[in-house]
């Protein structure tokens, strides 16, 4: 029996893999992203990237701040500018909730994710606390141990 959903092609996901490694991460929003024609098909064909990117509150308003994009290749003269700030639409609460977050608790908004969602993108931010250098240490050990005992345990599994 064929499935019911349709067949697709895999999209893009654009990732912040320092985003993690940096911060702390606590609350999760899910935001659209205001862009021209020509970002949207650069985004499509995977060409954006959002590892040194940070949103900040702007007169009530949440914007994306040092996002690449890279021009598309057959733009022409309505090619976009690679690197400009880009308006995330969350509703008002959402908003208010991350002020207040921030403002009490020194922390900052870092996106996580630029996918898409049937035919939107979407951005996923997180508010999140710096890490120091011990805390990254900690987590790197971890890691370490983690991949250890997966491999020991593979070890006596095939035998």
């Amino acid at each position: 029996m064929p499935s019911s959903k349709k067949s697709h092609n895999q999209l893009p996901l654009i990732g912040n893999p320092k985003a993690r490694h940096k911060f702390l991460i606590g609350d999760k929003y899910e935001a659209g992203i205001v862009l021209t024609g020509t970002e949207v098909k650069s985004i499509r064909s995977g060409n954006a990237q959002i590892s040194e990117s940070f949103a900040r509150i702007i007169k009530e308003e949440l914007f994306l701040f040092n996002a690449h994009i890279a021009e598309y290749e057959f733009g022409g003269d309505q090619n976009h500018a690679t690197q400009r700030p880009r308006k995330l639409l969350l509703k008002k609460k959402e908003i208010e909730r991350i002020r207040a977050e921030i403002e009490a608790a020194g922390k900052t908004i870092v996106p996580l994710r630029l996918y898409f969602k049937d035919a939107l993108i979407k951005c996923e931010l997180a508010v999140g606390t710096g890490k120091n250098q011990r805390d990254k240490r900690q987590d790197l050990k971890k890691r370490v141990a983690n991949r250890e005992a997966e491999q020991a345990l593979k070890k006596t599994l095939r035998r």
